[in-house]
C-alpha cells in the first residue's frame, strides 16, 4: 500500500485512538503531524498511535512520533504507541527511541 491512511476512534472521554495505515514517510509525515495537532486540541488525557498496520516508517515519520511525545509531555498528556510489525519497530530499536515511548502490544493495555 502506498499512502498513508488514519482512522481516528474515541475510546472514552479522555482518550482518542489514531490507526495509522501504510507508510509514515517523508511524503505522509506533515499531513500525519496536521491530523494529530487536530485530535491534540481535543484535549484529552491519552491519546493513542496505533502502528500494527503501518508498513513503513522512515525519518521524518520518525520525528514527527518524537515531536508529538515532546508536545505530550508538555502538555501533560499521555501518549502510547500500540507496537507495529517488525519492520517499525526495527526503526526504533536502531535509533534508541523505543526507550523514549510507551509502548504496548495493544490498544486494550491502555487501561492498565
Amino acid at each position: 500500500m502506498r499512502g498513508l491512511a488514519l482512522t481516528i476512534e474515541q475510546l472514552d472521554d479522555n482518550a482518542v485512538k489514531i490507526a495509522l495505515r501504510g507508510e509514515l514517510d517523508l511524503e505522509h509525515a506533515y499531513t500525519f503531524d496536521e491530523e494529530l495537532k487536530r485530535v491534540e486540541a481535543l484535549d484529552v488525557r491519552c491519546i493513542c498511535l496505533d502502528l500494527r498496520e503501518l508498513t513503513f516508517l522512515d525519518s521524518c515519520g520518525l520525528a514527527r512520533l518524537v515531536a508529538a511525545r515532546r508536545r505530550s509531555m508538555k502538555a501533560g498528556r499521555r501518549l502510547v504507541l500500540v507496537r507495529g510489525p517488525a519492520a517499525v519497530q526495527r526503526v526504533f530499536q536502531l535509533t534508541a527511541v523505543d526507550e523514549a515511548f510507551e509502548i504496548v502490544n495493544a490498544p486494550e493495555a491502555l487501561s492498565a
